[in-house]
């Protein structure tokens, strides 16, 4: 296997799963009303409205920013103090738009781009490890979503059968 053949299956999976993932955000936001995407359940944990809008700037950071050579402002603190009342869809409509233009970003990449050291929120790290890392986060936050949408709404999101497969036939 060469490397750019590892590359554009690496490149491939991320843009996939952030798709995949915002759709399951998209999806819990539907359920759930505006004041409920701003509930905090006690002074230790965030809204579902503070991980979308963490989301949004953690995207922009590492994949526009770092990767994409973009000149992003983040005020990551504001990210986890918002408290609502903000329409839910204009915050899922910034990810979604965030999330599309990060997807254009990776697949503009190539081996030499993830072989290549990036400094990133002050951390140095190479190409793949950014992608990683935002893979990686991102799907730790939907999953936070999906557990308190679970919580408030008594819905099933599970997207896998009994055997463990998607319920829409795409891979994980």
């Amino acid at each position: 296997m060469s490397a750019e053949y590892v590359a554009r299956e690496l490149l491939t999976f991320a843009e996939q799963k952030l798709r995949l993932e915002m759709g399951q955000i998209e999806r819990c936001a539907g359920l759930l009303r505006d004041d409920e995407v701003w509930r905090r359940h006690n002074e230790h944990t965030n809204s579902v409205g503070n991980l979308i809008l963490h989301l949004t700037g953690n995207v922009r950071q590492w994949v526009l920013g770092g990767l994409g050579g973009q000149v992003i402002e983040r005020d990551r603190p504001a990210e986890f103090a918002a408290c609502g009342p903000r329409p839910t869809m204009e915050c899922v409509d910034g990810l979604r738009g965030t999330v599309e233009a990060s997807c254009a970003v990776l697949a503009g990449l190539d081996a030499t781009a993830l072989a290549r050291k990036y400094v990133i929120q002050e951390y140095e790290v190479s190409g793949a490890a950014a992608v990683a890392h935002v893979v990686e986060h991102f799907s730790w936050h939907v999953g936070q979503i999906v557990h308190m949408t679970k919580a408030m709404r008594n819905v099933d999101l599970s997207l896998y059968d009994a055997q463990g497969h998607r319920l829409d036939g795409t891979h994980p």
